[in-house]
């Protein structure tokens, strides 16, 4: 699996099932599991900006959030409890969203 396919993977399955995903965007289970599990790169554009806009990022924030994880390793993971605060599934998203915002503006900076 590429870096790419992790960070997705990591981002479906903390919306619940891949299959449940896959159908709720209108694609087949089968077809986001060979995404996943052939690489993205091997996908269709078209599938790949469909996963991508259903996560409410774009392409080129997958693209730095892979490249991070490669850089790490790991993709970080965010708690459920922050000083004594909830989060919401959406919230938690939305977090996720801008940590990868802030790490393609780094990226940025240092070209």
């Amino acid at each position: 699996m590429d870096a790419k396919a992790k960070v997705l993977a990591e981002l479906i399955d903390r919306r619940g099932s891949r299959r449940s995903f896959a159908e709720s965007i209108g694609l087949p289970p089968t077809t986001l599991q060979s995404m996943l599990t052939r690489g993205v790169g091997r996908a269709s554009i078209d599938n790949v900006m469909k996963v991508c806009r259903a996560l409410g990022i774009t392409v080129e924030q997958l693209e730095s959030m892979a490249q991070s994880w490669e850089e790490n390793r790991e993709i970080g993971t965010i708690a459920a409890h922050h000083d004594g605060e909830d989060w919401t599934e959406e919230e938690l998203e939305e977090i996720e969203r801008f940590k990868a915002f802030v790490r393609m503006k780094r990226k940025q900076r240092q070209e």
